[in-house]
């Protein structure tokens, strides 16, 4: 059973077909999954073969169309009948011969809409370049328009349940931090730590379990602290050395990213500890400023005042809505906390603010993840900011 009512789904389908209309497109070919789950509930790991949904403004539902052992998959996840699920046969898996797109576009032209204006999400991850070649060879009478994002903006305003579930995230996601600090210590290898923290993303709480979230742990130590994306080896923690923690819960796809940074040993440097003491001051100077009708951009210039006392500057965002995703980003790719994005913040938009200041050969990184409210934001955690020194 999908986690949200048949007549959520039927809003968000409502919703999208109105932008999409005023984008000139008469179908949407939805194949970023995330976007998928959205309008129609599906979830499973199938996501590595070419699978879309079908959004046309002269149909009331969608339609869901993938590989054939995923249909059943489809109907389990799914608010869709079976009329509207369309399996193809494994023959065109890793075919070089033949491509799901092509039954993709016989999918299209049977419903009478092969001469419509088509879009397809032209930067979404799974959407390949030879999928696309293959469905304008197929509907050479559509007209083809770019419509990435255009389910992801009406994704940025969440539901009371959205949010409830993000909540539920955040719950899940102290455990997780928590388990990480104490895991982490000298002589326990890296991997050992992850595997606990794997168990409590998984375990969540008495109430609700956790799903698998859309990145997996980042936990660069020592000089690796310097860059943000590394995960972890084999190699037992060692002392005197920080690590960053940048990890997230997930409630039925729905997400809550926290980030911290930890030192293990009695004697951090002066140069980490002032630039702990100043990335939580921005961060909470930032997250006051928070408000229906700040501007993304306002935040960020907030943040940026504060560090600027001590000298620094942060040349990458600062933060971006995220909330349902899938491998590889909790991200949705609309709104960023940065210069020139003129987003006007609404009740209801998540967001993730990363501060990571990532340095020659060191760093620290603080993150809260948080909803915008008609007066100010909540954040889904309840964490301690602060660099957290544990004694080796």
């Amino acid at each position: 059973m999908p986690p949200f009512t048949k007549e959520e789904y039927q809003a968000r389908i409502k919703k999208t077909k109105e932008r999409i209309t005023d984008a000139g497109i008469d179908v949407l070919v939805v194949s970023d999954p995330a976007n998928m789950n959205y309008l129609t509930g599906y979830d499973g790991w199938s996501f590595y073969v070419p699978q879309v949904v079908i959004v046309s403004t002269e149909a009331t539902d969608p339609l869901w169309v993938g590989r054939g052992m995923d249909a059943k998959g489809a109907m389990h996840t799914t608010f869709l009948g079976a009329e509207n699920i369309f399996g193809y046969p494994d023959r065109y898996v890793q075919s070089v011969e033949r491509h799901p797109m092509d039954f993709v576009a016989d999918v299209i032209h049977d419903r009478g809409w092969g001469k419509r204006s088509i879009g397809v999400e032209m930067d979404a991850y799974y959407f390949s370049a030879r999928g696309y070649e293959t469905l304008k060879k197929n509907l050479p009478q559509a007209k083809f328009k770019d419509g990435n994002l255009l389910v992801s903006w009406v994704r940025i305003i969440k539901s009371e349940q959205e949010i409830e579930y993000m909540k539920q995230a955040g719950k899940i996601v102290e455990r997780v931090m928590q388990t990480a600090l104490d895991s982490v210590a000298p002589g326990v290898r890296e991997c050992d730590a992850v595997a606990e923290i794997y168990r409590a993303q998984i375990r969540g709480t008495d109430a609700f379990g956790g799903d698998y979230p859309a990145i997996v742990p980042m936990m660069p130590s020592g000089e690796k602290t310097a860059t943000p994306h590394l995960t972890w080896t084999d190699a037992p923690y060692g002392n005197e050395i920080a690590v960053n923690l940048e990890l997230a819960a997930c409630r039925n796809r729905y997400h809550s990213p926290l980030a911290r940074t930890m030192y293990i040993g009695a004697h951090p440097p002066a140069k980490l500890t002032d630039t702990a003491d100043i990335v939580v001051e921005g961060m909470h100077a930032a997250l006051d400023a928070i408000k229906p009708g700040v501007l993304c951009e306002q935040v960020e210039e907030v943040w940026r005042k504060v560090i600027a006392r001590a000298g620094l500057e942060k040349e990458s965002r600062i933060g971006y809505s995220m909330g349902l995703n899938y491998p590889p980003d909790w991200g949705e790719h609309t709104a960023s906390l940065r210069p020139g994005d003129k987003t006007a913040l609404q009740p209801n938009m998540t967001f993730h603010m990363i501060l990571g200041m990532w340095m020659d050969d060191w760093g620290f990184e603080c993150s809260e993840s948080f909803r915008v409210t008609e007066t100010g934001c909540e954040t889904f955690a309840d964490f301690p900011r602060k660099l957290f020194v544990k004694n080796g």
